[in-house]
C-alpha cells in the first residue's frame, strides 16, 4: 500500500544535527496518521507521500522547515513568587506567549527571585538531518481519522 491521505504509517527514525551527532532516534517504531494531522513535520510528510514499506530516505531540513526558527519573545523572565514551590531548572509549563497562543515553557535559570523561561521549542533553531525508514503503511480506521491519530501498538491509546 502506498502512503496518502489517512493512512497509518509506522517508521524508525534518527535526528542527527548538522554535525552528525545523533539528537533522537526511535527506540520503538512510530506511527502517525498521513495527510496534515500534525503528527509528523510537514516536510517529512511530503517525503513520505506515495511511498510504500521498506522506503528508505534521509532528509536535511533547515531549523525553518524542522522546528522553526528561535524566537527570542518566547524568552520571558518571570518573579519567582508566581511559581509554586519547587521549581526547578528543567521543569516545564504551559502557558502564553507575546503571540497569545498556547506554548510549553522549560525553565531555563533560576537567578535570586527570578525564573527565565523558554517557549521554544529545544530544537528551535537547529538544521537537522531525519533518516526514515517505513516499516509498515496501513489504511487508517474510521476512529482513528475522526480522532486525528492512530491507536493501538505505538500509536495513542484512550
Amino acid at each position: 500500500m502506498k502512503i496518502e491521505k489517512n493512512s497509518a504509517v509506522t517508521l524508525r527514525f534518527k535526528v542527527t544535527d548538522s554535525l552528525g551527532k545523533v539528537v533522537e532516534e526511535s527506540s520503538e517504531p512510530m506511527v502517525y496518521l498521513h495527510g496534515g494531522y500534525g503528527s509528523t513535520l510537514p516536510k517529512i510528510e511530503e517525503a513520505l507521500d506515495g511511498q510504500e514499506s521498506g522506503f528508505k530516505t534521509t532528509l536535511a531540513l533547515s531549523a525553518a522547515d524542522a522546528f522553526g526558527e528561535r524566537d527570542e519573545g518566547l524568552v520571558q523572565t518571570i518573579p519567582k513568587t508566581q511559581f509554586p514551590p519547587g521549581v526547578k531548572v528543567g521543569g516545564q509549563l504551559e502557558g502564553h506567549g507575546d503571540d497569545g497562543r498556547t506554548h510549553v515553557f522549560t525553565v531555563i535559570k533560576i537567578k535570586g527571585d527570578t525564573v527565565l523561561l523558554d517557549g521554544n521549542h529545544p530544537l528551535a533553531g537547529k538544521d537537522l538531518n531525519f533518516s526514515l525508514a517505513v516499516m509498515d503503511v496501513r489504511a487508517a480506521s474510521e476512529e482513528e481519522i475522526a480522532h486525528g491519530h492512530v491507536h493501538g501498538e505505538h500509536g495513542h491509546q484512550h
